[in-house]
């Protein structure tokens, strides 16, 4: 949360699409933030993209492309993640994904999961917690900012309901 996720997914397209290369980017259908398929960076850059839900199949849907980029990749079915895999492993097309480890309980989303699982290398991108330690966690709050520490795995929100925080502050 607040790491650059967004920013650094932006970037990379740029990136391709400066050497004249196609690259495909998708967000979660879910997250209506911004507006249903937009990646949005806190800091200004947006961009309309394709979405995903549980039923879309990378293998079958995807074409050929120089990069597949996954927004918000933490809301990926375990299925999708092996599609994803297999795209890169054997179609030769570098998939990178951005996403969340865990959720505000400090439990694995099942799609970022099966990505720390298969993937070929992983880079964190880091962030700092109130105290001015390394965020790795994150926390959701109410109306008021207190810590809500029961509820349904996925809500969608922004600083609104959320803060990064490191492992000791998230415990406290």
């Amino acid at each position: 949360m607040n790491a650059g996720k967004s920013t650094a997914l932006l970037q990379v397209a740029h990136n391709y699409e400066e050497q004249g290369q196609r690259v495909k980017l998708f967000t979660a259908a879910i997250d209506s933030r911004y507006g249903v398929g937009q990646v949005t960076s806190r800091l200004g850059p947006q961009r309309q993209v394709d979405t995903f839900d549980a039923d879309y199949n990378f293998l079958a849907e995807v074409p050929q492309v120089a990069c597949v980029l996954v927004d918000e990749a933490q809301f990926l079915s375990t299925v999708q993640v092996q599609q994803l895999h297999q795209l890169a492993q054997v179609r030769g097309v570098p998939v990178i994904c951005y996403g969340l480890r865990s959720d505000f309980r400090g439990e694995p989303f099942p799609g970022s999961a099966y990505l720390l699982a298969l993937a070929d290398d992983i880079e964190e991108l880091k962030n700092i917690c109130t105290c001015g330690k390394k965020a790795t966690m994150n926390v959701r709050i109410d109306e008021d900012g207190r810590r809500i520490r029961d509820g349904e795995q996925v809500s969608i929100g922004g600083n609104e309901r959320y803060r990064q925080a490191c492992g000791r502050c998230f415990y406290a």
